[in-house]
């Protein structure tokens, strides 16, 4: 078999999915689910997501320059796709699935206790690309959950049991193959 030629189009796949949480500053908080999402920069720490201006959370990270990236898990699916496919304009997301509200560090935007991972984010720049807006931001704080740490405090993602989006599925991930620089490590006596 052979390949087909495709027209142009988002195949990069699978992509983080992950839950950010977002405020409009005067009280109302959401949550949507973004697929969308990556690392920009190691130093200084930089993401971006990539949102849709119809969603009604665009205009809270444009006016206030802030979000939370959460990662999501297999415990954590439900959620991340409710928070997809509904509006925070009909719903109080955090109060319908019972997830708990963590008030920022260094932002005025909530994290999500439930998940591994909290990043804390400034927009440093905003790209205007077409059907999405691109924003990115400095990881300003990042907050992980004690239960994922070892007796050396290193922290252990995997066993969270994180999950990944690929072409409208979701899915958990699977068992290790390597870890980074295997193909090149020097065998063991």
């Amino acid at each position: 078999m052979g390949k087909q030629d495709w027209k142009p189009g988002n195949m990069l796949y699978p992509l983080p999915a992950v839950m950010v949480t977002v405020s409009d500053g005067k009280g109302k908080d959401n949550i949507f689910t973004v697929a969308w999402a990556g690392t920009v920069c190691t130093n200084p720490p930089m993401v971006s997501i990539s949102v849709r201006p119809e969603r009604h959370s665009f205009h809270m990270i444009q006016e206030t320059g802030e979000f939370v990236i959460n990662l999501t898990t297999k415990k954590l699916a439900y959620a991340t796709d409710y928070c997809g496919v509904k509006s925070g304009r009909d719903v109080d997301k955090f109060e319908k699935l019972r997830l708990t509200r963590v008030p920022g560090k260094e932002v005025c935007v909530p994290s999500i206790k439930e998940s591994p991972v909290s990043l804390e984010c400034k927009v440093a720049q905003t790209l205007e690309l077409g059907s999405h807006t691109m924003f990115v931001a400095n990881v300003v704080a990042v907050r992980v959950d004690e239960a994922y740490l070892d007796e050396k405090n290193r922290f252990h993602l995997e066993q969270a049991e994180p999950i990944v989006y690929s072409h409208g599925t979701y899915y958990s991930l699977g068992k290790a193959l390597g870890r980074f620089g295997y193909s090149v490590a020097k065998k063991k006596k």
